[in-house]
């Protein structure tokens, strides 16, 4: 079984439609939970009608962590709420996964939407570089694919960082196990923050905060003022 785990906080606009995109894969071994950090929104509502199981969450790490520990799949799969998948591609990701005997993973992004602008930047600045040099940056955003059993040994998330907790988590899963991007299929998600902070802005301070994770370590204080969540 797969254990689909979902941080949310205020996320009815984008939750419904990952929901939905999941609920039509050909692949259906696999639970859902949403982990809630106190939205004000519909959001456990909208899951609980699609029957995932909804818990106490808090800030991302924390939210991972506390689906991980109820969960019942040997592979657990981290998902961003505002993410959507092709229908049929959940299924060839888990495919690649096994094929390629990867113990974690991450995949190609693609901001869903007619901007093929962005779509273009977003593969030469995030795609290609995180799956040129998979083996040294072990970046992920989005989409972390995991067996329970590494996920266990490595402890989960550090819940005292505040930003790129989830490339970190690579980082340190994969030095216990193979880590590999996944390239079968691309996993689409909202471009809602560039939308409302701008595009440039929004896109120099993800790059500025994953070479200061790179370089310097752990973003444990908030200098980037990066928010969980969307406004309510």
């Amino acid at each position: 079984m797969l254990s689909i785990i979902i941080p949310t906080l205020n996320e009815e606009k984008y939750l419904s439609g990952l929901l939905k995109s999941l609920r039509s894969q050909d692949f259906k071994d696999y639970e859902i939970i949403v982990a809630d950090a106190g939205s004000k929104d519909k959001s456990s509502e909208i899951a609980q009608k699609f029957g995932a199981k909804v818990i106490k969450g808090g800030l991302p790490a924390k939210a991972r962590n506390r689906g991980a520990k109820i969960a019942k799949g040997e592979l657990f799969l981290f998902l961003d709420a505002d993410t959507m998948f092709v229908p049929g591609t959940l299924g060839s990701f888990l495919q690649e996964f096994e094929k390629r005997k990867l113990d974690i993973a991450t995949c190609w992004l693609q901001p869903f939407g007619k901007n093929k602008i962005l779509g273009l930047g977003y593969d030469l600045f995030y795609n290609f570089p995180i799956f040129l040099l998979a083996q040294w940056l072990c970046a992920a955003s989005g989409f972390i694919l995991i067996k329970k059993e590494l996920h266990q040994k490595v402890s989960g998330f550090d819940e005292s960082i505040k930003l790129f907790e989830d490339t970190l988590y690579c980082q340190k899963a994969a030095k216990f196990g193979k880590f590999g991007v996944l390239k079968s299929n691309k996993l689409y998600f909202s471009q809602r923050r560039y939308q409302e902070n701008g595009w440039l802005k929004t896109f120099l301070k993800i790059i500025l905060a994953l070479a200061y994770t790179i370089f310097f370590g752990p973003i444990k204080s908030d200098v980037f003022k990066y928010r969980f969540g969307h406004k309510n």
